[in-house]
């Protein structure tokens, strides 16, 4: 449960599922609220047993689309199939079999942790000895063993994280949605918390989630971008890393980084200029052949390069990328 995320990315679940097997399937999903298309066609499926990452900026569509895959919004057109049921016409069977984490901590503050979970445990119709074993179960698997008479008000962000996690899968469903569980959690707290993620798929449970983080992104299986309600990029993160980046990618280190994104945003020779941490990562095609051109142009500003080399792009470069297409010129792809 500790293993790296890359070690694990090579694993397969261990209750003989098949990973051919569709979990989900979404197709030309659209909602509409009056003239405003939120979601626009969005095709995409989620084979068993594997964590999907669903990214996008705020405002792009990845709640209305959760919303619409839990039943809970009906959509405008398109179908969306759940571990195979209709999400419009089979609601009720489709909730019974999955679980959801909502970015809002949704647990009562004012109970304690064991009665948290008696509370979801028995709405989700787990009861008598079944709740026992699942609550012991949770509470394991979460670390929260010894605290069950806490209030869960006390606890801290991290922990109530587990808590809500372990009260989505109390019943054990077979698919998991998390919008954006991680917001505002500590990066300790965040891995702890995918760890978790990595023993459910390892168990059979296929997990959907929403996230910005792009360190998180890269521990998924397979992921869609989506943006302007649209999805504009899917796939593996390695496929995506080495088939969809738009141009090369050149590292910069100076001592002003930015006086130096300030010319280089400047210059008009570059398509993207962004900072990561203390190094700027400039975007153009053939952009190696532009190196003395900017190493010029930083040195007539009084920049002191230290390096500069083209690199492999992070899923964060590649986001980027897609991200900066004209929402007019961007394809649904299926």
């Amino acid at each position: 449960m500790t293993e790296a995320a890359g070690d694990w990315a090579t694993r397969t679940p261990n209750r003989g599922v098949l990973l051919t097997e569709h979990a989900l399937q979404a197709v030309d999903l659209t909602k509409m609220f009056g003239d405003f298309t939120a979601v626009d066609r969005v095709s995409f499926t989620v084979e068993r047993g594997t964590i999907f990452g669903f990214l996008g900026p705020n405002g792009a569509g990845k709640t209305t689309t959760i919303r619409m895959l839990l039943g809970l919004l009906r959509p405008t057109s398109g179908t969306a199939i759940v571990l195979g049921l209709d999400v419009v016409k089979q609601t009720d069977e489709v909730k019974k079999r999955i679980g959801y984490m909502s970015q809002r901590f949704s647990l009562y503050d004012d109970l304690t942790v064991d009665e948290n979970l008696n509370f979801y445990g028995r709405t989700y119709g787990v009861r008598n000895r079944r709740l026992r074993d699942r609550k012991g179960f949770v509470l394991q698997m979460a670390g929260l063993m010894g605290r069950e008479r806490e209030l869960t008000g006390h606890l801290s962000g991290g922990w109530k994280q587990r808590l809500a996690l372990g009260a989505a899968i109390i019943h054990e469903p077979e698919m998991l949605f998390l919008d954006e569980p991680t917001a505002g959690v500590d990066p300790i707290s965040r891995r702890a918390f995918w760890d978790l993620l990595y023993h459910l798929a390892e168990e059979g449970t296929t997990v959907m989630v929403t996230t910005h983080y792009m360190d998180e992104a890269e521990h998924c299986q397979s992921l869609a971008f989506i943006q302007q309600g649209r999805i504009v990029v899917q796939g593996s993160p390695v496929v995506i890393k080495e088939t969809e980046m738009r141009g090369q990618v050149l590292e910069i280190d100076c001592d002003e980084p930015a006086i130096a994104m300030q010319v280089l945003r400047g210059s008009g020779i570059l398509g993207e200029v962004a900072l990561y941490g203390a190094l700027i990562h400039a975007v153009a095609s053939d952009v190696h052949v532009l190196v003395p051109e900017i190493a010029g142009r930083l040195q007539a500003a009084g920049v002191q390069v230290r390096a500069m080399e083209v690199i492999a792009p992070s899923l964060e470069d590649v986001f980027i990328s897609s991200v900066r297409v004209p929402a007019d010129s961007v394809e649904t792809t299926a």
